[in-house]
């Protein structure tokens, strides 16, 4: 047996297949009830000439359907590739053609979309609808529905052998450009990312070892955040791995006094957010609903995909004293890498610091490891990606090979700190350079979500005829609450040198971030020099 994920799968199922796996409204399934769907619509692929390498793409929200596909696609050795459902015509055109996509599973209200891209979509030839509440008609697409390939499919697990060496892929759009897909070997992101390894040394050595860990698996995790984005599916099928059950929310959109309420009612124990965009509104519903809820299993609030401020933080561990949040750092091209605890009665540190595993260095410019205290890009070695799908160029430039080595550096900057921790800096893409010093927005909107004031803010970098660069900050107030520049000058200036703090302060209805509660840098920079550009024409 390889570490391969339909296998290793398989191998929990047969241990505890009377346990629930899945939980999303009235629907609750144990390990031997979605093994039974998976195999039943990993045939269907079968018998459509899908196999090893073949992608099946996921334009789905947040359901049990989504980890059914991704495991039926395993089964088979096909590719399960996440869509971005927020994407328009264009986005979706480019990601579909460029994942070379033969199969697309969707809910039913997409079908119109799909329908008028379908011509340019010369692969995709095989539509898998899954049913909602939209009565969208499916006849221009000739799907099939999701129950229907199931009830057409055969049991049993008669596929061919697998391998570890079998692909995940993972879109992901990062800060800038045009979506790439990171191609994981299916070793590797059991061990990146899927919790084949941890920060207690209790890592898997042996395939067969997950069953052991299964038994004893009591995890129920509620990622919140969506599926298409890697940390909720990466967190779902760790607490699959080990046994534990996921609950996945019913509702279409991020609604946080229902989240609490679904959390208390299922008893989680682990709950998955990305951010600040999650975070606060969770708080304030929290304060609102903390007589009325039951969460004393809830002991992990992990955020992944964007670090929490240390003020929303304190906020959350005060709330729930014996809950631990967790700040969790990694990356597409990287998984898993780090992580900061806060528990109430401890203040986290104003900047983002980590604890990283062993393969996680800082390497300065040269490639090698970074001396203690000098700015560098934040590395990866050991089970990582292989690189980009159809993009050797951009591939080289991110997953070098040093001394027969090969590293992931997708470019966050970092600097190690005398006790081996990390203090992450940022994405050095989004970087602003003000009169030759670098600025980081991370560190910069730390300090202005810090102000009472502020529910949520994104900081840019534009165009100086001087400076190179201008610092500007786009925040969101709280609701009736007002704010002067000097109040957030005299505030910024206690938290950040004076080179960091805005020039501009710029009240906006709404930060704009992607659904995974990522900052959205292109609407901020636009946003930013249009309001500025706007303001310079009018007249005196």
């Amino acid at each position: 047996m390889e570490y391969n994920l339909a296998d290793l799968w398989e191998r929990v199922v047969d241990t505890i297949p009377d346990r629930e796996a899945l939980v999303c409204g009235a629907v609750r399934l144990s390990y031997r009830e979605v093994d039974d769907r998976v195999d039943r619509l990993a045939h269907f692929l079968s018998d459509r000439g899908i196999g090893p390498g073949d992608h099946v793409a996921l334009y789905l929200h947040n359901s049990v359907e989504y980890l059914e596909a991704m495991l039926a696609a395993f089964k088979v050795r096909a590719v399960p590739i996440n869509v971005n459902y927020r994407y328009v015509e264009d986005e979706l055109r480019y990601l579909l053609n460029d994942a070379d996509a033969r199969v697309v599973v969707f809910h039913r209200e997409f079908a119109p979309t799909l329908a008028a891209l379908r011509a340019d979509l010369p692969l995709l030839a095989t539509f898998v609808a899954v049913e909602d509440d939209s009565g969208v008609d499916l006849a221009r697409l000739g799907a099939t529905t999701y129950e229907d390939a199931l009830a057409h499919g055969r049991t049993g697990r008669d596929f061919p052998p697998r391998s570890g060496d079998d692909l995940y892929v993972l879109y992901t759009g990062g800060t800038t450009g045009m979506p790439k897909g990171v191609m994981w070997r299916h070793e590797d992101i059991f061990f990146g990312a899927f919790g084949g390894g941890d920060f207690a040394g209790n890592a898997i050595t042996s395939p067969e070892q997950i069953a052991d860990r299964a038994v004893g698996g009591r995890t129920r995790c509620l990622p919140a955040c969506p599926f298409m984005h890697g940390t909720a599916h990466w967190m779902a099928f760790t607490a699959l791995y080990s046994g534990g059950t996921v609950v996945i929310s019913p509702d279409r959109r991020f609604e946080p006094h229902a989240l609490w309420e679904l959390a208390a009612r299922e008893q989680v124990n682990f709950l998955v957010i990305v951010g600040d965009a999650f975070a606060r509104p969770l708080v304030d519903a929290l304060v609102e609903d903390s007589t009325t809820l039951d969460l004393t299993r809830l002991v992990v609030i992990l955020s992944g995909g964007a670090i929490l401020s240390p003020a929303v933080k304190i906020a959350l561990a005060e709330a729930l004293p014996g809950c631990m949040v967790i700040d969790g750092y990694g990356s597409s091209e990287a998984g898993g890498q780090g992580q900061a605890v806060t528990v109430a009665g401890r203040v986290p540190a104003t900047a983002p610091r980590f604890r990283v595993n062993p393969q996680t260095k800082v390497l300065d410019e040269d490639l090698r490891p970074a001396a203690v205290g000098v700015v560098g890009r934040l590395a990866r070695r050991g089970h990582v990606p292989l690189g980009y799908y159809k993009d050797p160029e951009k591939s080289a430039a991110t997953f070098p090979v040093v001394d027969g080595v090969r590293w992931s550096v997708p470019g966050d900057h970092a600097v190690t700190e005398a006790d081996g921790t990390i203090t992450l800096l940022g994405r050095g893409s989004v970087s602003i350079n003000t009169g030759g010093e670098k600025v980081y927005p991370e560190e910069v909107e730390s300090a202005l979500k810090a102000h009472p004031t502020i529910f949520d803010a994104i900081v840019v970098g534009v165009p100086d005829s001087r400076w190179g660069e201008r610092v500007v900050a786009l925040v969101q107030l709280r609701a009736d609450a007002t704010l002067t520049p000097d109040e957030i000058d005299a505030h910024m200036r206690e938290h950040v040198a004076g080179y960091k703090v805005p020039r501009h302060l710029l009240v906006v209805d709404r930060v704009v971030r992607s659904p995974s509660g990522k900052p959205d840098y292109r609407w901020g920079r636009t946003a930013a020099t249009t309001r500025l550009d706007a303001s310079t024409r009018a007249p005196k």
